[in-house]
């Protein structure tokens, strides 16, 4: 199976029915000369498995099934769900997804559905079972990918059976339209309801404005209905699948608690990474200071979701549809950076999308390792050497991303941050400034989501978390902090901390609410930065750190609690802007402003976690650093983003295993170019030691 901790794999995504039958023999053949050994098929193929409704024919992909096992692929099978066909919408026009004005999403694109359609319920559930009762048993198959990229395009649901499907919801949520009324405070601007037939998905307002509870339910709702319907397929799968297949989807996208559909539905999660989208010309994040860098964030949130996970479509060539995203093709190494990237973050399955450029439809400027012409190029070749580099990586498989700092998150805040403008504003700008620091100061996080399943035990594997901005606190995830924090963790919070209750109430009780016995400190005042009040600082042992976007007057409380800084300018001059709380064996500090990026490198620094191999390597900034161990051995990548070659400092001889040349002193790392050492942990801990 893959990811079984035994092999780093690579493969690709194919279209047969993009292609002429007397080509798929070569193009596996192919393939598997450059290293790749598995392929995905059939996630847009509704139609040539029913073309008709209750018509089936199994042929089509009985013939390629066959050739994959005769040329020694092996195949993922996708449900085809992501694109209902022509007959279906047409017969059917309720399992259309609609805007928020009610109108219709119509067929042309694809994932034009809905999950709730009682109708697209069934007859999704009809192709699934059909597709696994025929193909599971295929020996060439060895899992399936449910559906494609959930919550992709289109990530809000306003049809009719949404409507239906969000008062159910909220009925066996709350039982009683009263209780509803109180969760939602509709006595605010006499929203008050009466039943729950009143009672609707967010519409168009005279102000714009929509009850903040209420979008808050409805994300919740959107996540619910996402999982129930990959819970659908899973359990239909699991009927039919061999011993040892596994069942997966692809993607990342919002408006899903990722965690629960993986955990309840799937084996291991993967993620489609386009490292490609930061050179877009068209401006989609081509302002980002780090570029395709920051795909590595994406990286560590995916393997929050699945410690064990792969990357379905990892990025090949030039990206773009005929009507946006145009992107040009990576650079010379860049292909082989972004893999070794995802394989460095502990992606064991790389597969790219995808094997041919196709010559129609709105992706046919989204280009793969081929060409339209198919012939032999650049990419192909490039793949043929990551190859062989991935063969000399094999040892690594299995190996975990090895980190001490962590960044909390929990997908109440990050939904609230989406309805509430002013949690917003400071959430993205410092959880920005987080990644932006860690890397720059070469310090390897995870991303942990606080749920019902996270344990103390997990959490005490990091030795500093920052949660920058938990406005929705409950007794059992402060509970948990507090456990964390007494047994000698170290936690860093920021402004708003406590802020509101899990319904997204401000609560009415002394700031910080339910933190203020964990962080020390009571909040008697705060405000937005003012404009004319832009050159205010917090002064930290006499390094002056920006107090951006929000700020909060902090007063100590509790004998353990201490200030550290105070601000300087403005109307809290002189005022605490930041607390330190010893708590048990641990501290808390409370910063009282927005994060950004020299600030959280002061946090680094002075809570000791910067540039944690110093003794053994030193890096520019310019080149990020990742560990993976195994048993006893470390393999640490450095890997250079820039268009310019890497200066490194090697300061012990380290065995280069891409290249299988031991180096030490100054080395180069070529422009978009990889370096992957090997070291055991003993030899560090000594080195550690002696510089002591």
């Amino acid at each position: 199976m893959l990811l079984d901790g035994t092999n780093i794999t690579l493969g690709t995504c194919y279209y047969p029915e993009h292609w002429n039958r007397s080509i798929w023999a070569d193009d596996l053949t192919r393939m598997k000369e450059a290293g790749i050994s598995v392929v995905r098929v059939a996630e847009f193929a509704w139609s040539k498995i029913e073309p008709r409704e209750g018509e089936y024919t199994y042929e089509f992909f009985d013939d390629f099934l066959d050739l994959a096992w005769e040329a020694g692929m092996r195949v993922i099978f996708s449900t085809p769900t992501a694109t209902p066909p022509a007959w279906l919408t047409e017969e059917y026009p309720e399992v259309l997804n609609a805007t928020r004005d009610g109108d219709l999403i119509r067929h042309g694109s694809r994932r034009h559905y809905n999950y709730n359609s009682p109708v697209y319920r069934e007859l999704s559930a009809n192709i699934v079972e059909r597709a696994a009762r025929h193909y599971a048993g295929h020996p060439a198959v060895v899992g399936w990918q449910v559906d494609n990229e959930f919550n992709c395009e289109n990530q809000t649901f306003y049809s009719e059976s949404d409507n239906m499907a969000f008062r159910r919801f909220l009925k066996e949520k709350y039982g009683t339209v009263e209780c509803l009324n109180e969760a939602w405070g509709t006595v605010f601007w006499n929203q008050t309801y009466t039943a729950f037939s009143e009672v609707h998905v967010p519409r168009r307002t005279n102000s714009g404005a929509v009850n903040p509870h209420l979008e808050l339910d409805y994300i919740r709702f959107i996540s619910d209905s996402v999982c129930s319907f990959a819970a659908m397929q899973a359990d239909i799968l699991r009927q039919y699948i061999k011993p040892g297949d596994f069942i997966t989807t692809n993607g990342m996208f919002g408006h899903i608690d990722n965690h629960a559909l993986t955990r309840d539905n799937l084996t291991f999660y993967t993620y489609d990474s386009y490292p490609n989208f930061a050179y877009c010309v068209d401006g989609f994040q081509a302002q980002e200071p780090f570029k395709d860098r920051w795909s590595s964030r994406s990286l560590a949130e995916v393997r929050s979701i699945s410690p064990k996970f792969g990357i379905m479509e990892q990025q090949s060539g030039a990206n773009g549809w005929n009507v946006s995203m145009e992107a040009p093709a990576p650079r010379p190494g860049q292909m082989t950076l972004w893999t070794m990237q995802s394989i460095a973050h502990g992606a064991d399955y790389i597969s790219y999308f995808r094997w041919r450029t196709c010559t129609f439809g709105t992706e046919m400027y989204w280009h793969g390792i081929l060409d339209y012409s198919g012939r032999e190029n650049r990419r192909l070749k490039e793949l043929r050497e990551i190859s062989r580099k991935v063969a000399n990586l094999q040892e690594a498989a299995g190996a975990v991303y090895e980190a001490r700092v962590a960044i909390v998150r929990d997908y109440d805040n990050q939904w609230d941050a989406e309805v509430d403008h002013w949690h917003g504003r400071i959430l993205r700008p410092s959880e920005d400034a987080l990644f932006t620091a860690l890397q720059q100061s070469h310090v390897m996080f995870d991303y942990v989501y606080l749920d019902d399943f996270v344990s103390v035990g997990q959490l005490a594997r990091y030795s500093v978390l920052f949660y920058p901005h938990p406005e929705i606190l409950t007794k059992q995830r402060v509970k948990l902090l507090e456990q964390y924090t007494a047994s000698g963790g170290k936690l860093v919070v920021g402004c708003r901390t406590g802020q509101k209750d899990l319904r997204g109430f401000c609560v009415a009780e002394p700031l910080p609410g339910l933190a203020a016995y964990l962080t020390g400190t009571d909040v008697p005042e705060y405000t937005l930065a003012a404009p004319d009040e832009a050159d205010v600082v917090i002064n930290w042992d006499g390094v002056k750190l920006a107090a951006p976007v929000f700020r909060d007057m902090l007063a100590v409380c509790g004998e353990d609690a201490q200030v550290l800084a105070r601000y300087e300018g403005g109307c809290y001059a002189g005022e605490p802007a930041l607390v330190r709380n010893c708590f048990g064996r641990g501290e808390v500090y409370y910063f009282g402003s927005t994060f950004d990026v020299a600030t959280v490198k002061t946090f680094l620094d002075k809570l000791s976690v910067k540039e944690p191999l110093a003794l053994l390597l030193r890096l520019p900034e310019s080149c990020e650093l990742a560990v993976r161990r195994k048993d006893n051995t470390d393999y640490i990548f450095v890997l250079n983003y820039t268009k310019e070659e890497a200066k490194i400092n090697l300061l012990f001889p380290l065995e280069e295993l891409l290249g299988g040349m031991r180096e030490e002193g100054e080395v180069t790392v070529p422009a978009y170019g990889v370096k992957v050492y090997r070291t055991s942990c003993m030899e560090r801990e000594a080195i550690n030691r002696g510089k002591a």
